[in-house]
């Protein structure tokens, strides 16, 4: 059978932040134990792991990202950063960016040790790419390739973050906020209407309230007030910025400013035409896996002296 139509395999994994508990889940094709380049996706803020990465929608083909790239080679996995889905939420704490980057340590150093894992690619979407990258500044050697979705540096530049700044006191004040269908919906009509299909808009949010009908405060706090968590001089891996056209959080010079700053050569920009926040959900999808696997696959550069 061709790998790309090859059967793939799902299978729940739990670890343990001190007496914290995560939920992790797997996704590949034939033998797990297999010497093959292993993909960490990190969500954001307002829904699970799951729902981001392992969407289905009938008459979507290729809706799940995991089985996307599970089926090209790749052995992927996702974690729900504490206070999200299926892990735990007991702690009366905001869960901020880098309690999430905590959750990614422990993640990885399961992986590690159940799959012999050395080197992820690591791929955050949106503050799911701040903690992305602090987890790639805090553990270099865990990171092959990085790759940073809807990131936001300074904040410069993002209307979508003055916006929600304007709410910042009563985020402050609270470590959890209400979600609905018809926030979901808020997500994809902000930026620019039209990028997304409703009936994924409406799987979406089918997928996230099932497992959330409030989420954390912590990540919208520090990227109202606390910016910049980042420091680009401090990531050594390769690193691919991938933009959505119509991203109303990802400042364009931001990030070029950004992109400017990281030390690595081995580094790429793009944007993703018509395509605005949401990029595994809208209907230009197959470009940002096109983009994303093409910056995994790449060969390693040769440097001669």
């Amino acid at each position: 059978m061709d790998q790309a139509q090859a059967s793939v395999i799902g299978q729940e994994h739990w670890t343990h932040k001190g007496d914290v508990r995560l939920f992790m889940w797997e996704k590949y094709v034939g033998n797990p134990d297999s010497n093959r380049p292993t993909v960490l996706f990190v969500h954001g803020s307002s829904m699970a792991s799951q729902p981001t990465f392992d969407l289905k929608v009938p008459g979507r083909p290729d809706s799940s990202a995991m089985d996307w790239f599970a089926q090209r080679g790749f052995s992927t996995w996702c974690v729900d950063m504490e206070g999200y889905g299926r892990s735990d939420k007991k702690r009366d704490i905001n869960f901020d960016i880098a309690n999430g980057v905590d959750d990614l340590v422990a993640a990885s150093d399961y992986i590690m040790k159940t799959r012999g894992v050395k080197k992820f690619f690591v791929y955050g979407i949106s503050s799911g790419a701040l903690r992305a990258a602090l987890f790639s500044q805090h553990k270099p050697d865990r990171v092959a390739r990085l790759a940073l979705d809807a990131f936001v540096w300074t904040g410069d530049g993002s209307p979508t973050l003055a916006e929600r700044a304007k709410r910042l006191p009563e985020f402050k004040k609270v470590n959890r906020r209400p979600i609905d269908r018809a926030f979901v919906h808020s997500i994809f009509n902000r930026d620019h209407p039209g990028c997304a299909e409703e009936k994924v808009i409406e799987a979406f949010a089918d997928a996230i309230l099932a497992l959330d009908d409030s989420v954390p405060t912590g990540t919208y706090v520090d990227m109202c007030s606390k910016l910049p968590v980042v420091d680009p001089a401090k990531i050594g891996a390769a690193t691919i910025i991938m933009r959505g056209e119509f991203d109303g959080i990802a400042g364009f010079n931001d990030l070029l400013e950004f992109f400017k700053r990281l030390p690595n050569t081995d580094k790429q920009f793009t944007v993703m035409a018509g395509i605005s926040h949401a990029s595994f959900q809208q209907i230009n999808y197959l470009t940002a896996y096109h983009v994303l696997h093409s910056f995994f696959s790449q060969p390693e550069p040769i440097y001669r002296g």
